[in-house]
């Protein structure tokens, strides 16, 4: 069975340090969400504020970073972001320790974090290209993305049983240790990694800066991909905030009950991640990702008319099931067909550029929801989002031709499987 196959010692290694820090990850889901609500008593305006802020400087002090990394060894890089995000979140529960906790160091940290979330995908990214065979990556991608979901499927409820017995910071400091235990076992895949030759003029040009999104923009697939990919991302992000607000302020859900609700639908991620590879062998790749990508804009409308007790816990559960088993199933196709529709030399560059794009995008419409949410109620804003949403599959590819009429690396493995 293709999802079995074996892929290496080495990534053995870079698989099970993916696993670790996404187990820290998921443990400390909404931590500073929980935080800013909770011990500095924020509202739905400084809670989206916090989220938008980060991922917008991240994005920007991230810009730089692709191209720096294109050209370096992707493994130290690896390792050194790892260290800088450890060491950003263990200031936290430092500072909360001595009383000196505020909303102005959660925005640093969370800018620091967001950049070095940038450009440790994009290395990993490039990395695991050198890493698997081209027909290998769609395995690869499916288990990273089932450990995704099998990690936020039990992490926030056990984050939330943490927080309630041993206080708010109890999970920036899981997130942290995970980020620690990912750069040991970065490190210990061992073997030399040659430095990549550099194309062109020795210093970092603005083209250099430009390069992938020029790839992107030029593209005629990854082009609407990446415009819908931006947006459903940006719009369901925009909402996460102001749902907190509503479950932990409103309605007055416990916060075990907060990490249950978008812990238990992870499930789907894991199942829809699962059963990728073996959709696309039957389908085609392009049909799955038009698919899976419809659908799962359709999801999250309903959670504009959760309810207290129960009902809400029920309907909040259904609506994330919906949306993660389409996740699921879409993200490694997405990530697979991006890869194997990009050159070797322009990888980092092209992750870094859709990945700013992304957090600038996930940033400016986190903070309109939030002052949306400040004039209209959060519920209207969240409503408001789910209708946008609907709308979103008319930015998927129509047609399923690449450039120059080259198949998919993906869809190479499926023929062959």
């Amino acid at each position: 069975m293709a999802g079995r196959r074996a892929l290496g010692r080495p990534f053995g290694w870079l698989w099970a340090s993916f696993a670790v820090s996404s187990y820290g990850t998921g443990l400390g889901f909404g931590a500073f969400a929980l935080i800013a609500v909770l011990a500095l008593d924020s509202g739905p305006a400084q809670v989206s504020a916090l989220a938008a802020a980060g991922r917008a400087v991240g994005a920007l002090v991230a810009v730089p970073l692709g191209p720096w990394v294109e050209f370096r060894r992707k493994r130290p890089v690896m390792v050194a972001m790892d260290l800088i995000r450890f060491a950003a979140l263990m200031s936290v529960p430092a500072a909360f320790a001595l009383g000196r906790l505020g909303f102005a160091q959660l925005l640093v940290v969370s800018v620091v974090v967001a950049a070095a979330n940038i450009a440790f995908n994009a290395a990993s990214g490039a990395y695991l290209k050198a890493l698997v065979a081209p027909e290998d990556l769609l395995v690869a991608n499916s288990r990273f993305e089932s450990t995704t979901w099998t990690s936020t499927m039990l992490g926030p409820p056990l984050g939330g049983v943490a927080i309630g017995l041993f206080g708010p910071v109890t999970t920036v400091v899981a997130n942290a240790a995970g980020y620690l235990l990912s750069a040991l076992g970065i490190r210990a895949i061992g073997g030399t990694e040659p430095s990549p030759a550099r194309t062109g003029a020795p210093r970092l040009r603005a083209r250099d800066l430009l390069e992938g999104w020029r790839h992107i923009l030029g593209h005629p697939t990854l082009r609407p991909l990446f415009f819908n990919s931006i947006l459903v991302n940006g719009l369901i992000m925009a909402s996460e905030p102001l749902l907190a607000v509503i479950l932990l302020d409103h309605l007055g859900f416990a916060p075990w009950q907060y990490g249950l609700v978008f812990a238990a639908p992870c499930v789907g991620g894991l199942v829809g991640s699962r059963l990728a590879h073996r959709l696309v062998a039957r389908f085609g790749q392009h049909k799955m990702m038009l698919t899976a990508g419809t659908l799962r804009a359709c999801w999250p409308l309903g959670l504009a008319f959760v309810q207290p007790g129960v009902p809400g816990i029920v309907l909040v559960i259904a609506v994330q099931l919906g949306l993660v088993t389409c996740c699921g199933l879409f993200n490694p196709v997405l990530a697979t067909y991006r890869l194997g529709h990009t050159e070797p030399d322009r990888v980092v560059r092209t992750l870094s550029a859709w990945s700013i794009s992304s957090s600038a995008a996930i940033a400016a419409l986190t903070a309109l929801w939030g002052l949306l949410a400040a004039v209209t109620g959060p519920r209207t804003a969240i409503a408001a989002a789910g209708v946008l949403l609907l709308a979103t599959p008319l930015l998927l590819p129509r047609r399923e031709n690449a450039p120059g009429g080259k198949p998919a690396v993906v869809q190479e493995a499926v023929d062959r499987a």
